[in-house]
């Protein structure tokens, strides 16, 4: 008996989910770094970029006197990542295939699905600035009426006093609960939308049909793809060269062993 189930839902067909061993985020890892050293060049390029970008930004926030948002958005990415990761998608679908891959090729990647890949980028998107609205919320709530101090001011702020504190499990919680609802709509509907012609509610529905039906080996690779990502950031955004293109690679593999049919 095949252990793969089709969701159905007011007549609409979603394509059939595998169900998978709880090591499988360990095997999707394992593909992404064989695929990140078969093309070294375009897979540190891709990370180098977004390395570079997160320099960018973050230098914005301390101009504006808004250091105290770094770690805010930082966990916000998060919630993007999956989207942002398409260019590496399209690199192992290209190894994949037995196609070359050059650095255009994931620049300028042509999705299959397009307008339905834009429409769930700004879904993500609205998720994050949700994210950012709430946190400044939840920073008025705990300390007040007094203005955002800097990174160098809030961190102490937050780890050594009782509204600060409760800022840190208030915020984490909240955080939570958004990053798994992300996490359960983008998983597989990403790569699923550059790489079929589908709609983006049947990939989202699909994604979340994954993650039911393999819910502890989706919550191990959540908390992989959630530790590198902390431990790219950790290192000045250095780690991320490394950290970015590994996920985005094993990212592909995940949804190829997820989802039946692709």
């Amino acid at each position: 008996m095949s252990d793969v189930s089709s969701a159905t839902n007011g007549g609409m067909r979603f394509p059939p989910v595998r169900k998978v061993r709880s090591d499988a985020p360990w095997v999707w890892l394992a593909r992404g770094w064989a695929d990140m050293c078969a093309v070294p060049a375009v897979s540190f390029t891709y990370g180098i970029f977004f390395f570079v970008l997160s320099l960018l930004l973050v230098s914005t926030l301390f101009l504006f006197d808004l250091g105290a948002l770094v770690p805010v958005i930082a966990s916000g990415f998060l919630l993007v990542g999956p989207l942002l990761a398409v260019g590496m998608y399209e690199a192992s679908r290209r190894l994949e295939a037995g196609l070359p891959v050059r650095l255009a090729d994931v620049a300028l990647v042509s999705a299959q699905s397009p307008a339905q890949l834009a429409f769930l980028g700004a879904m993500l998107m609205g998720a994050m600035l949700i994210w950012v609205r709430i946190a400044t919320l939840l920073f008025a709530l705990f300390f007040g009426s007094q203005t955002m101090p800097q990174l160098g001011e809030f961190v102490p702020a937050l780890l050594l006093t009782p509204h600060g504190l409760g800022l840190l499990v208030v915020g984490t919680a909240t955080g939570g609960v958004l990053a798994l609802i992300c996490f359960s709509i983008s998983v597989v509907s990403v790569p699923m939308l550059m790489a079929r012609d589908i709609d983006a509610v049947t990939a989202v529905l699909t994604s979340i049909e994954t993650v039911r039906r393999n819910f502890w080996p989706m919550m191990i690779w959540g908390w992989i793809i959630a530790f590198l990502t902390a431990f790219g950031i950790a290192t000045l955004f250095v780690g991320l060269v490394f950290v970015f293109p590994l996920l985005g690679h094993a990212t592909w593999h995940a949804y190829r062993d997820l989802v039946s049919g692709t």
